[in-house]
């Protein structure tokens, strides 16, 4: 996870000192570094609830997936609430529609993530719902707890062919790219930040 976090940081800096055009229209370096941080610490948080399935005696239930997909969207919405971003989960192959990509600029994300398989994140402008900001994309990829049920379609626990009959998110390996965290940090967001630290 160390190494995440240092490339994440070393991204943010070859910006700046590379392509200053570029970096004076995203957010201060420091409100970049900490999405990515809050990004990598929701991460380990889905890996290592996930565990919990690898060696869990019995098939998956809606209770389990309380206790490990749950937390992790209520953490998103958390984060959402306390920095003025908007922090999703997305995927091509999505469960729950409302992990579906939100416009082209995800769309087009996803699929750079999907040639790219040791891309781990980036960043670009983009407006979202008539807001300018800078959205942050970070890579998630299937893990072998993943599989217990996003494995074989006609393995998928009996819950989710209940809850979910418009269900894109089987037949994964480990490996593949599951989907992507995005983040979007509005323009406005960032100017607050500046206006409190007196710029």
């Amino acid at each position: 996870m160390l190494s995440k976090i240092i490339l994440g940081f070393s991204l943010i800096i070859l910006v700046v000192l590379v392509c200053p055009a570029i970096a004076q229209a995203q957010p201060e370096p420091a409100q970049l570094a900490k999405a990515v941080q809050e990004i990598e610490n929701l991460d380990a948080m889905r890996s290592g609830l996930a565990d919990y399935l690898k060696d869990a005696p019995e098939p998956p239930t809606a209770e389990t997936m309380k206790k490990v997909c749950k937390p992790v969207g209520m953490k998103a919405m958390q984060l959402s609430q306390e920095n003025g971003w908007q922090v999703k989960q997305m995927a091509k192959k999505y469960r729950n529609p409302a992990h579906k990509p939100d416009n082209l600029a995800a769309t087009n994300a996803l699929s750079t993530f999907e040639q790219s398989p040791e891309l781990m994140g980036f960043w670009e402008k983009e407006t979202l719902s008539d807001q300018s900001g800078t959205r942050y994309y970070r890579r998630i990829n299937v893990e072998a707890s993943c599989l217990a049920c996003h494995g074989l379609k006609d393995n998928r626990p009996q819950f989710v062919k209940n809850n979910y009959p418009q269900d894109l998110a089987y037949d994964f390996k480990v490996g593949d790219l599951r989907g992507v965290y995005a983040v979007f940090i509005p323009d406005s967001v960032q100017q607050s930040v500046q206006a409190a630290l007196g710029e």
